[in-house]
């Protein structure tokens, strides 16, 4: 007698990061910025406080109030998760039926259509344009003529930049029968989120995060914000206590620091900026280095020789995300962009 894992799990490989210790760290579109000691000692505070003996709170009354305070909008709208991630697979698994088709875009998020695979969901996927957009028509048809029940994308669009506007999002969820799920997870820094508007429709399901603009990764922790009826059903599917206690009480804190937030928030668009033109004029002096403008926290380029600069940066402390024809650069601080675009500039003058 033996064991044998089936045909989905046989061939994959565990996601492995860059890992090692780098002066600069542009590679996971993270926040650079830490928090303020004031901060530090609240969190501290909140920690001290935990009974380590129970379990989490099942709700997670106290970090979803915060967030929906943050956000504006009804704490009973709001699930919490173990990171996005989890919600992503909690909702391909349980909203979706044997023999249902989900739809995602391409380029995107990988994990959409990884997380579609274990669930054993068929997942066709939508190409987006030679500029890396959304034809909105084009998709609610694709949507509409291949009975589409699910249909999910980062907005705005990770690994690319580029955004859907809201007026041709509220388009796309008032044309489909399909659950739309918008991944917001970069909207703190653009303004074209649906968040405060889900009760208007009964189809859509907005996700936030807490690793990006709000600064804290190390959490995992994420939300899917949706009507009340989706809302009950994504509470009831979900682990009973899927977020950890830290977790809870760490983020209650944070998401109660709004004006820090919002000012850390300013300073990371405004670097963006000053990242994307320093590159376009590096740019300037090659045509083979396109510079693609974003709304995101990140800048995607596009080069034939990005390889060779990733290593280049990388040996000289700097990681940055290589892509194959594309390379990402996560926006850092002023000081980490002054660095990351003098080493470029090195590589190129060579």
């Amino acid at each position: 007698m033996s064991y044998e894992l089936n045909d989905k799990i046989r061939e994959l490989e565990s996601y492995e990061p860059i890992s090692g210790t780098y002066k600069i760290r542009l590679d996971a579109n993270e926040c650079p910025i830490n928090y303020p000691s004031e901060i530090l000692n609240q969190i501290k505070d909140a920690v001290d406080k935990i009974d380590f003996n129970r379990y989490p709170d099942p709700m997670a009354t106290s970090v979803v109030n915060a967030f929906a305070q943050y956000y504006e909008v009804s704490p009973e709208l709001v699930t919490a998760g173990n990171g996005s991630d989890e919600l992503i697979f909690l909702i391909e698994s349980a909203f979706m039926q044997k023999g249902d088709k989900m739809l995602v875009a391409s380029p995107d998020f990988s994990m959409y259509k990884f997380y579609s695979s274990i669930c054993e969901v068929n997942c066709e996927t939508f190409i987006k344009d030679d500029n890396l957009k959304i034809d909105t028509d084009a998709l609610i048809k694709k949507i509409n003529e291949e009975n589409i029940k699910l249909v999910l994308f980062s907005n705005p669009c990770n690994p690319t930049g580029q955004g859907m506007t809201a007026d041709d999002a509220r388009r796309l969820v008032s044309s489909v029968n399909a659950l739309v799920i918008l991944d917001e997870a970069y909207m703190d820094f653009w303004n074209q989120s649906l968040i405060s508007e889900v009760e208007d429709y009964d189809n859509l399901i907005v996700f936030r995060t807490a690793s990006k603009s709000i600064g804290s990764a190390a959490l995992r922790l994420g939300f899917a914000v949706a009507n009340k009826t989706i809302s009950k059903a994504i509470k009831a599917v979900k682990s009973p206590y899927n977020v950890n206690s830290i977790s809870q009480a760490v983020g209650s804190i944070i998401y109660k620091n709004k004006e820090y937030l919002k000012s850390r928030q300013k300073l990371i668009v405004r670097n963006r900026e000053n990242l994307y033109n320093n590159l376009l004029r590096i740019s300037a002096n090659t045509s083979d280095f396109k510079v693609i403008e974003s709304c995101a926290n990140f800048i995607l380029i596009k080069t034939s020789f990005g390889k060779e600069l990733w290593e280049y940066l990388k040996d000289n402390s700097i990681v940055i995300r290589y892509m194959g024809d594309y390379l990402r650069i996560s926006v850092g601080t002023e000081e980490e962009n002054e660095e990351l675009i003098k080493f470029i500039g090195s590589y190129l003058s060579r």
